[in-house]
């Protein structure tokens, strides 16, 4: 939120509403709570520190109108139009996950420049393949991101937090994967074939899966460490 003297503020909370047109009295309403893109101390890339998290349901496809309005003695709201479609375009949640021989270390033979373009490398989300997840029923995260390449400037934040994520959760089964979006991390030659295997129209995307292959929760774009760890205590663990 920028204020009208051109000043980023970040009240703790917003409120936030949902209707089906301008005109049409909002069926939906809640509070939206601020939340850190990337990890402080880690993340230095990051085009902006926080965004707000609503979560609200819509009856149908379409598209609607939401309001947000922060909390307290600011007086500044901002509208927009949002399109909710029919089917997504990536894998839904419940639909099984695509067993997809992403490259690791051992593939790579230990050479990280060829599996990740973040700075360090993000080893430990190297470790292992999406196929070879699957076929052990190890529940998993895994994000799709290109840290240095990222069209949404998100990526490096993302990756960020599913590493920090993994650390948390070493002593579970839960497995964390990275997996880069072009092919030879060179946008001049297009996306790779495990990023349009996965149907995957932007980045970063991350899915959670479980033990039965399944897709169980999926987030487009940023998203904080705490909205991870808790979908990974309720839909893995």
């Amino acid at each position: 939120m920028v204020d009208n003297r051109g000043r980023v503020i970040a009240p703790p909370k917003a409120r936030f509403w949902i209707a089906r047109s301008l005109l049409n009295k909002p069926f939906g309403q809640t509070v939206a709570r601020l939340e850190n893109v990337g990890v402080p101390g880690v993340t230095t890339s990051e085009p902006v520190k926080a965004l707000y998290v609503a979560h609200v349901r819509v009856p149908s496809a379409g598209p609607y109108w939401v309001l947000a309005r922060p909390l307290g003695s600011v007086r500044i709201g901002g509208a927009t139009q949002v399109v909710v479609n029919e089917h997504s375009s990536s894998p839904a949640v419940g639909s099984r996950a695509f067993p997809s021989r992403t490259p690791t270390l051992a593939t790579a033979h230990g050479r990280t420049a060829a599996l990740t373009t973040r700075v360090p490398p993000d080893r430990g989300l190297l470790r292992y393949s999406i196929a070879e997840s699957l076929a052990a029923h190890a529940p998993f995260v895994v994000t799709f991101a290109t840290p240095r390449w990222c069209s949404s400037r998100t990526c490096g934040p993302v990756v960020d937090v599913v590493d920090i994520a993994r650390r948390r959760f070493a002593s579970s089964r839960v497995r964390f994967i990275h997996v880069e979006v072009y092919a030879g991390n060179d946008p001049r030659k297009g996306y790779n074939r495990w990023y349009r295997q996965w149907h995957l129209r932007s980045e970063p995307w991350t899915f959670l899966v479980d033990g039965d292959g399944r897709v169980k929760a999926k987030f487009a774009g940023s998203m904080s460490l705490r909205e991870l760890a808790a979908a990974v205590r309720r839909f893995l663990l």
